[in-house]
C-alpha cells in the first residue's frame, strides 16, 4: 500500500510539473497575444466562468472517487448513475447562463464586451464536468497515469488552438479572442474524454443492468457530492462577487474602469499563477492521498491517516519555504522571465509568505472530504469567503487601490487553513 501511495504521488508530481509548466506557457503566450487589457478581460470573466464549473460538477467527481475507491460497488453502474445528475444539472444551468449573461456583463461586470465570453462559458460546461468525472473513476482505481497523459494532452491541444486561432481572431476585437479562447475548451475537454476512454481496460463489459441507474448509488452520490459542492459553490460565489465587488467600489471612488482592469489584470494573469506554482505539488499529493484516507480511516486506522497526513504537510512546506523565499528576493526577476513585465512585484512580496498557509491547505481539504466531513470543508469555505467580501468591501473604500483586494485574501487563506487543521486533528485523535 505504502510503495502505491509513492507510486501514485510520483506519477501525479512529475505529470503535475509537466501540465503546471504547459499551463504557465499557456499563460505567457495567452498575456501575449491578447495584451494587459484582453488579459483584464479574460479575468474578468474567470469567477463566473470558475463558478459554473463548480456547479456543474456539483460534487460528483470526488463522489465517484471515494465510493470507487471502497471497491465494494458496481463501480460501472456507479458511473452511468452520476451521470443522468450531471446532465440535469449541465442542461440547467446552461439556461441560467443564457438567462443573466446581458445582466452580468452590462450591470455587475460593468463591461458589454464579457458578454460573448459569458454565452461560451454555456457551451463549454457540459465537456468538463464529463471529463472531470471520468478522471475521478481512475482516481478511485488509484490509477494516475490516464489522468495525467489526458491533461497533458489536453493542454498542449489548447496551446496549440491558442497560438494558431488567436492571431486570425484578434483583429475582430479583443471581446472575440477572449471568446475563442472560452470556446477552446471545448475542442480540449473532448480530446481528454477521447484519451482517457482508451484508457479503459479492454476486456470490459458493459451489461444492460450496468446502464440503468441505481437510486441507491444517485443518493450516496449525492449525499457526498452536496455538501461539497455546497462549500465549493459559497467559494466560487465568492470568487464571482470579487470582480464585482472591487470594480463598483473603486469606481464610485473614482478610479477608472481601465486602472482597475489592469490591475486586476495583473494580479490575477499574473500574480497568483506565479506565487500558487507550488500548490501543483500539494494537489499531487492530495489527489493521491484521497483514496487511501477514505479506505484507511473507514478500517479506524487513524494512525495510518495522521501520519500520511503530516508527511504531506511536510513536502509541502520542503517545497514552499524555499520557493517562497525566493519569490520575496526576487519578484521582479521571475515576472520580467515569464512575463516580460515588472508590474506586480510588491502584490508578489505581500502574498507570497501568505501563500504557504494556502500549500498546506489542500491536503487538509482533501483529506475531510476522504473521511466524509466535507460538511466541514463548507463551514471552512463559508466562514472564509464571508471574511473576504466582507473586508474587500470595507477595506476598498479606504481608497488603497487593489491592497483591500490583497488583505482580504489574504485573511481568507488564514481562517480556511487553521479551520480545517482544528478539525483534522480532531477527527483523527
Amino acid at each position: 500500500m505504502k510503495e502505491k501511495f509513492i507510486k501514485s504521488t510520483l506519477i501525479l508530481l512529475i505529470g503535475g510539473l509537466i501540465t503546471k509548466i504547459l499551463g504557465m506557457v499557456i499563460k505567457i503566450i495567452m498575456s501575449r497575444l491578447l495584451g494587459t487589457e484582453g488579459l483584464g478581460l479574460y479575468m474578468l470573466i474567470l469567477p463566473t466562468f470558475s463558478l459554473f464549473i463548480g456547479l456543474s460538477q456539483f460534487g460528483l467527481p470526488i463522489a465517484l472517487s471515494k465510493l470507487v475507491s471502497e471497491d465494494n460497488k458496481n463501480n460501472i453502474r456507479l458511473f452511468f448513475s452520476i451521470l443522468p445528475i450531471s446532465f440535469f444539472i449541465n442542461i440547467l444551468l446552461i439556461f441560467i447562463i443564457l438567462l443573466i449573461a446581458p445582466f452580468l456583463a452590462n450591470h455587475l461586470l460593468h463591461n458589454k464586451d464579457t458578454y460573448l465570453s459569458l454565452i461560451a462559458i454555456s457551451l463549454v460546461i457540459p465537456f468538463t464536468s464529463i471529463s472531470s468525472i471520468c478522471r475521478s473513476y481512475f482516481f478511485g482505481k488509484e490509477k494516475m497515469f490516464p489522468h495525467i497523459i489526458s491533461n497533458i494532452i489536453e493542454d498542449l491541444t489548447r496551446l496549440l488552438i491558442m497560438l494558431i486561432g488567436i492571431p486570425l481572431v484578434l483583429p475582430l476585437g479583443l471581446k472575440f479572442a477572449v471568446c475563442f479562447l472560452v470556446l477552446s475548451n471545448i475542442i480540449s475537454e473532448f480530446i481528454s474524454i477521447v484519451i482517457l476512454i482508451l484508457f479503459l481496460p479492454k476486456n470490459l463489459t458493459i451489461h444492460k443492468r450496468d446502464l440503468r441507474p441505481s437510486k441507491t448509488y444517485m443518493k450516496e452520490s449525492l449525499s457526498i457530492g452536496i455538501p461539497n459542492t455546497t462549500g465549493k459553490l459559497i467559494g466560487s460565489i465568492g470568487y464571482f462577487f470579487e470582480p464585482i465587488i472591487l470594480s463598483s467600489t473603486l469606481l464610485s471612488l473614482g478610479y477608472s474602469n481601465s486602472y482597475i482592469t489592469n490591475e486586476y489584470g495583473i494580479l490575477s494573469g499574473y500574480v497568483m499563477p506565479l506565487v500558487l506554482l507550488p500548490s501543483f505539488f500539494t494537489l499531487a499529493i492530495s489527489q493521491a492521498l484521497l483514496p487511501i484516507v477514505s479506505r484507511e480511516y473507514a478500517k479506524r486506522n487513524y494512525k495510518f491517516v495522521k501520519a500520511k497526513i503530516k508527511q504531506a504537510i511536510f513536502i509541502s512546506l520542503l517545497i514552499g519555504i524555499p520557493v517562497t523565499i525566493f519569490f520575496i528576493i526576487k519578484p521582479a526577476f521571475l515576472l520580467n522571465l515569464i512575463y516580460h513585465t515588472t508590474e506586480g512585484t510588491n502584490y508578489i512580496r505581500i502574498l507570497a509568505p501568505i501563500c504557504l498557509f494556502q500549500y498546506i491547505q489542500s491536503p487538509l481539504s482533501f483529506s475531510l472530504d476522504a473521511m466524509g466531513k466535507s460538511k466541514d470543508n463548507f463551514v471552512a469555505t463559508t466562514l472564509g469567503v464571508i471574511a473576504r467580501t466582507f473586508f474587500l468591501f470595507l477595506l476598498s473604500l479606504l481608497n488603497i487601490g487593489l491592497w483591500g483586494l490583497i488583505i482580504s485574501i489574504s485573511l481568507n487563506v488564514f481562517i480556511v487553513t487553521f479551520y480545517d487543521l482544528i478539525k483534522v486533528k480532531k477527527y483523527l485523535q
